[in-house]
């Protein structure tokens, strides 16, 4: 019996068989060494001249040979021990070899300091899988799951598998289709999320719902988001009216995966609960991290009347002047300001205006543009000491949020703020139900159509403006990151015609869309109400891994290519004759 190499530190004395790679091979003459690695860790083997038949085959040894040991297990010399090993103490007298398998020069070296790009470690990601650091997360991930599973049946949660192949629908990003070879012309779609069977399973009695639900969304790649599929822990609960419900359900598990499995710190105990609106005056954001303060500050009123035709002319045309305090931030240079200045423009503002304090003064070329009165209130409101700089943001209101917003979050990080060993959750609640599509200027849903509206059909007919109506929806943030997005359901046919509606949406448009879930809402569907954790994006968040594909087995590259398996990639004219599909080039 093969036996693992972390267990033979309680087999010193005895004969046992290891199977693993080689780490590497040395020679000194009378002696050959050989570190053998499997996925428990490293023990040292001893090769004997007097073991002739082993001693020439490890001579034949090479880095990444796969070979099988059996041999006794002795302790090693106190000089001689190795205290960077867990096995350092013990090795092993190699009685019996064999090569099971030769393996031909690395194309890269996944135990080198210095690690080839990335691209490359894809092409290769099942040599890339051999590093320490690969190994522990896929390892950490297994019980990442379990640990979620446990919690979740303990609550009497039920595992649901629901379809791959489904239909498509609207869920805010393109869908994956396949095409349908019995039904020509007609397509499959990869769910974006198992939103319509997961509410179906409440219709069907399923008092509670869980599964870990692959998704599928043709969405351009990012460092915190894989290209094409991903994991959620997807659930609903049924008999359920107020979102506070799920959240209050959901929150001891994700305290534990901070602390308990992670061996991180909570900011704080209590997860907050931050009103959309409020999110976004405050932090520029509606995924805030709370782990530094950096708060926005409300200066319009301070300005309304300024000389300073820059600020008093955004308040004037109905929009807003608003400034955060960077502590420290007067020790920037010409030119890191500039590099904020050049982020502040691509999130679409003009330039960025600012003020430092240094020596009890107040240095800008803008100062002299404010009066004495109006320099009091920004340096009182801002809290602003010697050595600290206040930036300012002045435009429409949810413009200066979003450029404020992207600068907190770039200062905090040039000031080292963003402490890895520390998660800030929150719950931002409230959404608008629907938004103005700034590509279109139409209305759109702001977030999940299959969603309440706070206040059901009545709100829809006594709002006069659409973008005031709130949707009984719910993130979940932790650090920075979107981790969670839940709701409580529309489980009323007539209010989900009428969502739609406001949109321009028919009847018949939205039964051709979800025509089983309508049907079903008819026969006695229960009020419920459910969330989906991305399990990825939380894992690298727990795992303070800043790219999303270093904690996948298998990821595509940023391109959304696999170059490991060459896909997507062509295929043979006879597969598309038999999908009725034909290729068009374009110019």
């Amino acid at each position: 019996m093969r036996t693992c190499i972390s267990d033979t530190k309680q087999s010193i004395g005895e004969t046992v068989t290891v199977m693993g790679w080689v780490q590497s091979r040395r020679d000194h003459g009378g002696l050959v060494f050989v570190d053998l690695r499997d996925h428990t860790g490293i023990l040292q083997l001893v090769i004997n001249p007097e073991t002739e038949e082993a001693f020439t085959i490890a001579g034949d040894l090479r880095d990444e040979f796969v070979i099988a040991a059996t041999g006794t297990v002795t302790e090693r010399a106190e000089d001689l021990r190795n205290p960077n090993l867990e096995t350092g103490d013990i090795e092993m007298k190699v009685a019996d070899f064999r090569i099971l398998n030769k393996a031909d020069t690395l194309p890269i070296q996944p135990f080198a300091e210095a690690q080839a790009n990335e691209e490359l470690r894809l092409k290769y990601r099942y040599l890339d899988l051999r590093r320490p650091k690969m190994q522990t997360m896929l390892k950490k991930r297994a019980e990442y799951y379990k640990r979620m599973r446990t919690y979740l049946e303990e609550q009497d949660f039920i595992e649901v598998t629901t379809p791959i192949l489904a239909n498509s629908s609207p869920e805010g990003a393109r869908d994956f289709l396949i095409p349908s070879r019995i039904h020509p012309g007609a397509f499959y779609a990869l769910p974006q999320a198992p939103q319509q069977f997961k509410q179906l399973l409440m219709v069907g009695g399923v008092p509670r719902y869980y599964q870990l639900a692959a998704c599928f969304r043709d969405e351009d790649p990012r460092a915190d988001r894989l290209y094409g599929e991903f994991y959620q822990l997807d659930l609903e609960m049924s008999f359920v009216e107020d979102g506070e419900e799920v959240r209050t359900t959901m929150d001891p598990l994700i305290r534990q995966l901070v602390t308990d499995f992670a061996g991180k710190q909570l900011l704080s105990e209590t997860i907050q609960r931050i009103p959309y609106a409020e999110a976004m005056e405050r932090y520029g954001s509606d995924k805030p991290d709370l782990r530094f303060g950096m708060e926005l500050i409300e200066l319009s009123d301070v300005f309304a009347e300024s000389g300073f035709g820059v600020f008093k002319n955004a308040i004037t045309n109905g929009g807003a002047v608003k400034a955060i305090c960077v502590k420290g931030g007067a020790s920037l240079s010409r030119s890191q300001i500039d590099t904020f200045t050049d982020v502040a423009k691509s999130e679409g503002a003009g330039g960025l205006a600012y003020l430092t304090y240094k020596d009890g003064e107040v240095q800008s070329p803008i100062a002299k543009f404010m009066s004495e009165t109006e320099l009091a209130e920004v340096r009182s409101r801002a809290q602003a000491e010697d050595g600290d700089a206040v930036f300012f943001g002045a435009d429409v209101r949810h413009k200066v949020n979003k450029v404020l917003g992207r600068l907190r979050s770039e200062f905090a990080e040039h000031f080292n703020l963003k402490d890895p060993n520390v998660v800030a959750l929150a719950w931002i609640v409230d959404f608008p139900f629907y938004e103005l599509d700034e590509k279109t200027g139409k209305l759109d849903f702001g977030h999940n159509p299959f969603s309440m509206p706070k206040g059901g059909a009545a709100t829809l007919d006594s709002t006069e403006n659409k973008l005031e109506i709130l949707a009984d929806q719910y993130d979940m943030v932790a650090n920075g990151y979107e981790i969670c997005s839940g709701g409580v359901r529309n489980h009323n046919p007539e209010v989900l015609y009428k969502v739609f509606g406001l949109l321009g949406f028919s009847e018949s448009y939205v039964e051709e869309k979800f025509g089983a879930m309508l049907n079903a809402f008819k026969y006695g569907a229960p009020p419920h109400a459910g969330c989906a954790f991305g399990v990825d994006r939380l894992f690298m968040v727990l795992m303070d891994e800043s790219n999303i594909r270093e904690i996948v087995a298998f990821p595509k590259n940023g391109a959304g290519v696999d170059l490991m398996m060459n896909s997507p990639s062509h295929v043979e004219p006879n597969q598309l004759t038999d999908l009725s599909i034909a290729i068009t080039e374009q110019e």
